[in-house]
């Protein structure tokens, strides 16, 4: 046997269960919180359901190799930390995160409901995270770090593979990259229930636009000339917005449809305006194009 090994183990089980005092709750508890989810159980001798409760909550404690410590306080020695939070009833368990209490329950319960408790509690941490990471790759897409970002896409993509707004952000940086193939095989792998997320939306109409826009943005010049010819031609108008958008003239692209709304709004059910809601979706609310256009056509359908 490992010697060194078993006592590293020893050692590991000894920061995972621990009891306290009142001397050092704020390191064992206050302070620890800031690693990791902090369960402190308040028990007393005397107390039946506590004797119940302790070798569940922790089997639990120990079935997350670590991400959830447990602390024991006896109230009968240390009465100042319960009386503090209102404990009013033994057992009482309450979970500490980053130095403040979050939740807590009260009496002796079967591992299913300890468990539940700190799965939920678990949950909503990484959930957390995830939003904060999401958040910084969202950031350094709109700065135009596309490497960062993908970077920061793939990093939750590994923890979570079915992440819809990694998925979705990672293809957007593919999208700005232009590389359409790679972009469509990344959102694929979105899971049914989550395709109508609005940052997966967003990337589906991206994709579709972009493929529209290969196709018109050979033809500007000549989708050009025919507009030029005739003002009333609004296929070729809406043709034309969509080569604009394809090679990043978004202002331009707006204009297009916002004069063919002007001439006959009702155009092919509509063509127009539904060609410049896609732009929209597009671009993404806060999109400096997508702000104007949508002020143009809020003007000219509600003058």
């Amino acid at each position: 046997m490992d010697f060194g090994k078993a006592g590293g183990a020893q050692a590991a089980a000894q920061d995972i269960i621990k009891d306290t005092t009142t001397a050092q709750f704020a390191k064992d508890v206050m302070e620890a919180s800031r690693q990791a989810l902090v369960l402190v159980d308040f028990w007393a001798p005397w107390c039946g359901p506590c004797k119940q409760l302790t070798p569940i909550i922790e089997k639990v404690v120990k079935s997350y190799g670590g991400k959830v410590r447990l602390v024991k306080m006896n109230t009968d020695e240390h009465p100042s930390i319960a009386a503090q939070l209102r404990v009013q009833s033994l057992p009482t368990v309450v979970a500490f995160r980053d130095g403040r209490p979050l939740d807590a329950f009260m009496g002796a319960q079967p591992e299913s409901a300890v468990r539940q408790f700190v799965e939920r509690l678990i949950g909503e941490e990484e959930s957390d995270n995830i939003a904060e990471v999401l958040a910084t790759g969202r950031e350094a897409l709109e700065a135009g770090d596309l490497q960062g970002a993908a970077e920061v896409f793939a990093s939750v993509l590994q923890a979570d593979p079915q992440n819809a707004e990694a998925l979705a952000g990672l293809a957007q940086c593919y999208i700005k990259s232009n590389d359409i193939a790679r972009a469509e095989q990344t959102i694929a792998l979105v899971p049914p229930d989550k395709r109508n997320h609005a940052e997966v939306a967003r990337v589906q109409a991206a994709i579709e636009l972009a493929k529209q826009g290969t196709k018109a943005s050979a033809n500007t010049a000549e989708l050009e000339a025919k507009v030029a010819a005739n003002p009333k031609d609004h296929q070729s108008r809406i043709d034309l917005a969509v080569a604009f958008a394809a090679s990043g003239r978004k202002l331009e692209a707006v204009d297009q449809l916002i004069e063919s709304i002007k001439a006959d709004r009702n155009w092919n059910e509509e063509a127009a305006r539904k060609q410049l809601v896609k732009f929209f979706e597009a671009w993404g609310f806060k999109d400096e194009a997508a702000v104007e256009g949508r002020r143009k056509l809020s003007s000219v359908l509600f003058k």
